[in-house]
């Protein structure tokens, strides 16, 4: 399915191309870039059509590689002015990133650029995490990180399980908690499958209080949100599906050969087989961006996540890249490309299945 109707329709009859390609060069009409904004379920908060997410900045995992050459961090703050300068409103950090460094590192672009994006953050229930007003206290140490009085969306990162599986039920009243407390303008979960989003759903509507997003991993090489019913049920319920990792951590940039590689944990996902399997994909992504006047693949990828209906948070550690990322702002792929990129992706399957995600 195509999503909520925000691709646009092409005009005239498809050429003989759309069989296995598309015409690109259809004209359509596309929001304009600072008014492409959407609303976070139904919490009356708008946010930019896409956002970006700040796993990478301030890593202290290894994962990112941060912290290895030159001054990352500059970077990132580069990466932040950027992302602001192009409208993009909405910017995704949890207390786990970085171990907290995350939050503090976005604290401070905040204030040097006396700019007030929506920010998310999320509660992560690790095992000693057992009550609701765990969760109210971790909101807090969070705010105190991020210098806010609140934040725009608070979520639990994951499912609790095995030593807290019992208190996810807690949880979301805490959740609830920060949101009558004024702590967190909306509140969200992540990683929820369809049983625990009807359930966060109903448990949060009870106290009154609107679920906003669900943020799961979304992308052209990791479609299953269309096949789980999480995406159906986010559209049923109005609730938003915020797209983490919309391109597969780099792989649908193109950047990565088989002579490039990444280095680290990555390097097993994005290995020699999965390279040669999604080179048709990327062929593809490679036409429609040539017909749209010189557009990336990581444009093509992340309009796409949106054409779903999602709102993807890419992320994005320097300048070069959050310039890259901005440009899938302000138009849309067309019915017939969605169309396309999903029949050739749809022959894939290369995506990563994060654990919680069926717990």
């Amino acid at each position: 399915m195509v999503g909520t109707g925000r691709c646009s329709r092409s005009k005239g009859r498809p050429n003989r191309l759309l069989a296995t390609r598309v015409n690109a060069q259809t004209q359509v009409r596309s929001p304009n870039v600072t008014e492409d904004t959407v609303e976070l379920g139904n919490s009356g908060l708008r946010v930019s059509a896409l956002g970006v997410g700040s796993w990478s900045w301030g890593d202290r995992t290894g994962y990112w590689g941060f912290g290895k050459e030159g001054n990352q961090k500059d970077d990132n703050r580069q990466a932040y002015q950027a992302l602001t300068d192009a409208g993009i409103t909405f910017i995704d950090t949890a207390e786990a990133y970085g171990f907290g460094q995350s939050e503090e590192f976005l604290a401070g672009f905040m204030k040097a650029t006396n700019t007030q994006p929506v920010v998310a953050t999320k509660f992560a229930p690790f095992p000693w995490r057992v009550t609701r007003g765990s969760v109210v206290s971790a909101c807090k140490a969070s705010l105190q990180r991020l210098q806010l009085d609140s934040v725009g969306l608070y979520m639990q990162h994951w499912p609790g399980f095995l030593t807290n599986g019992w208190s996810n039920d807690a949880f979301l009243e805490g959740l609830a908690d920060c949101h009558e407390q004024g702590l967190a303008k909306a509140i969200g979960v992540s990683n929820f499958k369809e049983e625990r989003l009807r359930k966060a759903h109903r448990a949060l509507k009870a106290r009154g209080v609107p679920l906003a997003s669900n943020q799961v991993q979304y992308s052209l090489l990791y479609k299953a949100p269309e096949r789980n019913g999480v995406l159906n049920t986010c559209q049923e319920l109005g609730v938003s599906l915020v797209a983490y990792s919309p391109l597969c951590q780099g792989a649908l940039t193109g950047k990565y050969t088989l002579d490039n590689r990444p280095s680290g944990p990555r390097s097993t996902f994005v290995n020699e087989s999965n390279i040669r399997q999604i080179q048709p994909l990327l062929g593809l992504m490679r036409e429609i961006a040539e017909g749209r006047g010189g557009k990336s693949l990581a444009q093509v990828a992340i309009n796409w996540t949106i054409c779903k209906g999602a709102i993807p948070i890419p992320g994005a550690k320097n300048a070069r890249q959050a310039a890259d990322i901005a440009g899938a702002l302000g138009w849309r792929l067309t019915a017939e490309e969605v169309r396309a990129l999903d029949v050739e992706s749809d022959k894939l399957s290369v995506g990563v299945q994060a654990p919680f995600e069926k717990w």
